[in-house]
């Protein structure tokens, strides 16, 4: 009898931390709920880092920023992959996506437009003023470029090299990087002599400092013009919708460009 008294005193006690146990999974599911993954484009690296920290510290929302090439995580939404937002580097796959019904209606935003560059380290004796024959030198080896199977800005660096004429002679020391962060960083750890990639890595932290550019006329290539979409999969479209507003703010425009970025109905400075 002792001992039934015993379990009888405990049993409320076990009853009680079942009930907290389940209301923490709970309120740590609900918290869950209320991130947001984001899946952008490489190019926007380092300036959407700044966006979803403004974002964070404003609504206490969390952003879980991930980078690749816009054709895979294209694939990977396809695939129903878990994502809220989707910022792409191109027009076309957001529009795809629109058309086959998986994005959210109305959110579909054309945010900005990229700009390529020809990129060197520091050490460098490459006279950049020619511009994109300047990947014809002799000391060139290997070029750095996005993958154009994939990634918008390869597509970009392969129509500016046959525009100037310059791709049959060059193509065999092409090398291509997953995404256009990774043809970033092969330049700058020098398993690249030089690389055809956006403004936006050539002016952040990781190149700024380490490299000089010049910029390949725009007329040398397709408008690299992109675009945001909200996922009708999103668990939290609400927050989603939130995140979009604070992109088509004023201060973000004023952001991209920063990060050399023109932006659409944006003042050019």
């Amino acid at each position: 009898m002792k001992h039934r008294g015993h379990l009888l005193a405990v049993a409320p006690r076990l009853g009680l931390l079942a009930l907290l146990a389940f209301a923490f999974v709970f309120i740590l599911a609900l918290c869950t709920a209320q991130d947001i993954t984001v899946a952008a484009a490489a190019d926007l690296q380092f300036a959407l880092q700044d966006v979803a920290a403004r974002f964070q510290k404003e609504s206490g929302t969390k952003v879980k920023l991930v980078y690749g090439s816009s054709g895979n995580f294209f694939q990977q939404i396809e695939n129903g992959a878990p994502i809220d937002v989707f910022f792409s580097a191109n027009l076309d796959y957001p529009k795809r996506l629109e058309a086959a019904g998986l994005t959210e209606p109305g959110t579909y935003y054309q945010y900005a437009r990229g700009k390529l560059v020809i990129w060197v380290p520091k050490e460098s004796r490459l006279n950049l003023g020619s511009g994109v024959t300047v990947l014809l030198d002799p000391s060139i080896k290997k070029i750095a470029i996005a993958n154009p199977e994939h990634a918008p800005y390869g597509q970009a660096a392969v129509a500016a090299l046959r525009n100037e004429h310059v791709y049959d002679k060059v193509k065999d020391e092409l090398v291509f990087g997953e995404n256009a962060s990774q043809a970033a960083s092969f330049a700058t750890s020098g398993a690249a002599d030089a690389g055809v990639v956006p403004m936006s890595l050539a002016l952040a932290p990781m190149m700024k400092d380490r490299g000089r550019y010049v910029e390949v006329p725009a007329a040398d290539y397709p408008a690299i013009e992109q675009a945001c979409v909200i996922l009708a999969a999103s668990k939290n479209k609400q927050a989603a919708r939130q995140f979009l507003s604070l992109v088509k703010t004023a201060a973000t425009a004023e952001l991209l460009r920063r990060y050399g970025f023109d932006v659409p109905g944006a003042p050019v400075e």
